[in-house]
């Protein structure tokens, strides 16, 4: 059965909400929770993470189709607007619930970021590599 608006948008925030219930669990972390949207100043969808104490925006997809360049381009752009230290992707994983399986995506200046608390590479603001990652100004 195909999927319509109003049931996409109820599997993606049950997963957001699996997710952040998860990662708060995971992380003895009672501020974690799914965030409220903003539209387009839209800070992510769950909020709370941190690493190096610096905001972690995390960008959750339930989608069939994987479009990590576009998913890419949205976690930096939401990056910018929290002032966070870095945006990643979490895929739901088709065949599970369990949000400890489903995929992480980033780039290799994201890992990095995480790894050192600090952003590598040439980066002028986030919103340049959504530019270079879809081709398309945003």
């Amino acid at each position: 059965m195909a999927r319509n608006r109003a049931s996409a948008k109820a599997a993606g925030a049950r997963a957001e909400r699996n997710l952040a219930d998860y990662l708060a669990a995971a992380l003895g972390d009672d501020r974690i929770d799914r965030r409220v949207k903003r539209g387009i100043k839209d800070r992510g969808d769950v909020s709370g993470v941190r690493a190096h104490g610096q905001r972690v925006v995390v960008e959750v997809k339930d989608c069939s189709t994987a479009k990590l360049p576009q998913w890419t381009a949205e976690a930096h752009h939401e990056a910018g607007n929290d002032d966070a230290l870095v945006g990643v992707v979490i895929a739901k994983r088709r065949g599970t619930t369990d949000p400890g399986k489903w995929w992480v995506h980033l780039t290799v200046d994201d890992l990095l970021a995480l790894l050192t608390g600090h952003r590598h590479g040439h980066r002028q603001d986030f919103a340049d590599d959504g530019q270079a990652a879809t081709g398309e100004p945003k």
